[in-house]
């Protein structure tokens, strides 16, 4: 039962659902009626976003089981629960379960197996490789965070829908700061590692600032789909609420970016994206 839990905490549950119901944003932005017409669609596009979610989780939990045992400790891996091999071959196996699904996405068009393999291997190059570069990893992640809602608009379209790519440049600036925000917390670990973050190379009161202006651009970009008239009146207060929340907790790293603190703003800008993902799906009900 231990090792089934392992198993569970590497894939990132609540991380991996909000990587598979972005996809189904996508697909509803782009076709609001898309519920009933290509439910099946949905389904493997879900599923496609949770599993390759789930196996970079997996993934980076491999390469950072050393930086764990400082930052992480309870994690499965550097806890002992899961074998690095393991956590290995399962990341492996769900990755290929998500191409499979992504082939059955649409079975009209290539592209969501080429999104779904590219994603993947952005993924895997910054756990590898582009984590310790700092602020282009962050852009790597962020990357893969967008991708989900250009995949659902792909399933259902074969194109990339406008609204789709505003709310998807919304979710990239949003998630950089989070990632700069994580450096925080990850400070001490990070240098012993040599992972070159802002937070490590510049300390934790500049990379504060750096990730709450990334909180504020990705404010600045809510107003645009009320203006072209992309979205509905439902919109609005859901992402009052986000833009409200993600100012906050801006304001709440600035004045305290100690690595206590910068967790638990971490956790509540986690929940704003949340109810951002809510205000997108709203927003399309006209």
């Amino acid at each position: 039962m231990g090792e089934l839990w392992g198993y569970l905490r590497l894939m990132r549950p609540v991380n991996s659902l909000m990587m598979g119901f972005a996809v189904i944003v996508g697909a509803v932005l782009a076709i609001p009626s898309v519920l009933g017409v290509f439910w099946l669609n949905l389904v493997f596009g879900f599923v496609t976003g949770f599993v390759l979610a789930a196996s970079s989780m997996a993934i980076n939990d491999y390469y950072d089981r050393e930086i764990d045992l400082v930052n992480e400790p309870n994690r499965p891996i550097p806890k002992g629960i899961i074998e690095p091999r393991e956590a290995l071959v399962f990341a492996f196996i769900l990755a290929l379960i998500g191409f499979a699904t992504a082939y059955l996405t649409n079975l009209t068009s290539f592209f969501c197996l080429a999104t779904a393999i590219i994603s993947w291997t952005v993924s895997v190059t910054y756990v590898t490789v582009g984590k310790r570069t700092g602020l282009l990893g962050n852009f790597l992640v962020s990357l893969c965070v967008a991708v989900p809602f250009l995949y659902g608009s792909l399933a259902v379209t074969n194109t990339i829908v406008l609204n789709v790519l505003i709310f998807a440049s919304m979710a990239f600036l949003s998630n950089t700061g989070r990632e700069i925000n994580k450096g925080i917390v990850d400070v001490k670990g990070d240098q012993a590692q040599s992972v070159k973050t802002l937070a490590v190379r510049f300390g934790e009161k500049n990379a504060a600032v750096v990730a709450a202006l990334f909180y504020f651009w990705a404010i600045l970009l809510s107003p645009i789909p009320w203006f072209l008239s992309l979205v509905s009146f439902w919109f609005i207060p859901l992402v009052a609420i986000t833009d409200v929340g993600l100012a906050a907790s801006s304001f709440m790293l600035l004045n305290d970016y100690s690595r206590e603190n910068a967790r638990k703003v971490k956790k509540i800008v986690l929940l704003w994206f949340v109810v951002g993902l809510l205000a997108f799906v709203f927003g399309a009900l006209k």
